[in-house]
């Protein structure tokens, strides 16, 4: 028998679906008249961030309650913000036509750190799983892809993440060009739920369609709480524990419109983003 509670809960999932899914059909629309607007005026628009909008998540999680920080985020103007100010740059305009080849050592291991204005946030990546995915991230923090971005997205209500890597900032950003899905099969990913301290890839997987693998671009999410996911989204890497400490300050503050999903309170930058072979 389905109690309230649990119907409550599937009611969420469902509404929180149904919101993505509006999200990704907007975007599509805009795609669609910006690229008749540019037929007709005659503009080529080298390295589209609308083809590689990584911004969309789909799912939700039935097992934690995330009232706390979704009350946070109901009253923005009262939280402090917890992090320091940006070092002092700005981010660079960069895109490439296509994946750039596999330079990385396969067998070896890779971290990579985040320099934020939270804190550092220190990952460890699984380079033999998703090499694909490792290589691009060693190649784009090579070029400075990552610094003085901001991480642009916070759930704080049926999925529990922290979304970077848009230099844009606008959810709809990439580096112009799209790697493929890697390691969904990952053992960490136990009945459809991608752990805290995970590191995984957005895309534009639209379940209900089955169109959208292979869309990854630069925009990845960090899971501060267990969160309900379908494996779509390439996990690349894990988030060190006192990365983790970081994530849940940052969680913690909320995000700007009250309902679980905005623009975190905090002003998450990545001042530069390193990787390193050890």
């Amino acid at each position: 028998m389905v109690t309230q509670e649990q119907r409550r809960r599937q009611l969420a999932r469902e509404k929180f679906l149904r919101q993505q899914q509006r999200r990704t059909a907007a975007r599509r629309k805009s795609r669609v008249r910006n690229s008749v607007i540019a037929s007709v005026l005659g503009v080529i628009l080298v390295g589209s961030l609308a083809l590689y909008t990584t911004g969309v998540l789909k799912g939700d999680d039935d097992k934690a309650n995330a009232s706390a920080t979704a009350s946070a985020s109901a009253s923005p103007s009262a939280v402090k913000d917890p992090c320091e100010k940006a070092a002092d740059g700005k981010v660079k305009s960069l895109s490439w036509k296509k994946e750039p080849a596999i330079t990385i050592d396969k067998s070896a291991k890779y971290t990579m750190k985040l320099a934020t204005t939270c804190g550092d946030i220190d990952l460890a990546l699984k380079t033999s799983a998703a090499p694909h995915t490792v290589n691009s991230f060693n190649f784009l923090a090579g070029k400075g892809f990552f610094d003085h971005s901001k991480c642009h997205r916070l759930t704080t209500t049926g999925i529990y993440v922290l979304q970077c890597g848009d230099p844009t900032g606008s959810g709809s950003g990439g580096p112009g060009y799209t790697i493929p899905d890697e390691n969904l099969k990952d053992k960490s990913l136990k009945d459809n739920v991608y752990p805290a301290g995970t590191v995984a890839m957005a895309n534009q997987y639209d379940s209900s369609s089955g169109q959208g693998s292979n869309t990854g671009g630069s925009q990845f999410f960090l899971v501060y709480q267990d969160s309900q996911l379908p494996p779509y989204y390439t996990p690349f890497g894990t988030v060190s524990e006192s990365g983790m400490k970081v994530l849940k300050k940052i969680a913690a503050a909320g995000e700007n419109t009250g309902a679980g999903d905005g623009a975190p309170n905090a002003t998450v930058v990545i001042n530069k983003a390193t990787v390193t072979k050890s």
